[in-house]
């Protein structure tokens, strides 16, 4: 009956974590039958949830900022019509961005090696 009774409030953030990841394991367990299983079919279904937790969490990271993004520029077209969308934007903005900052680098470099070119002379 750990779960039904209060819990002090200032448990740090792992105590907690703790407790939270216990409970839904007893809820799944309950919910599921799974406190009935043998440990080899335990074993079984904790690698198949452990399995699909992680390629659901894989695909999250993946695909999600693509996907929001696509979401974004049909929005955009939606209500702007057009072709020029937020993320269009943003990806030009940047490639722009990285042209002046690789043109200003090789505008430094040459001055630097002018610089350079002139002490050496002068020695």
């Amino acid at each position: 009956m750990e779960y039904l009774t209060r819990q002090p409030e200032n448990q740090s953030a792992p105590q907690r974590l703790g407790r939270f990841l216990r409970l839904k394991k007893y809820q799944i367990e309950v919910t599921f039958g799974v406190y009935m299983f043998t440990p080899t079919e335990k074993f079984i279904f904790w690698s198949v949830v452990f399995l699909l937790y992680g390629l659901l969490a894989i695909a999250t990271v993946l695909y999600l900022p693509q996907h929001v993004l696509f979401v974004i520029n049909r929005a955009w077209f939606y209500v702007n019509g057009g072709d020029s969308g937020i993320a269009s934007n943003l990806v030009a903005g940047n490639k722009d961005a990285i042209s002046l900052a690789t043109s200003s680098t090789a505008k430094t470099i040459a001055a630097a090696i002018e610089t350079a070119d002139s002490i050496s002379r002068e020695l």
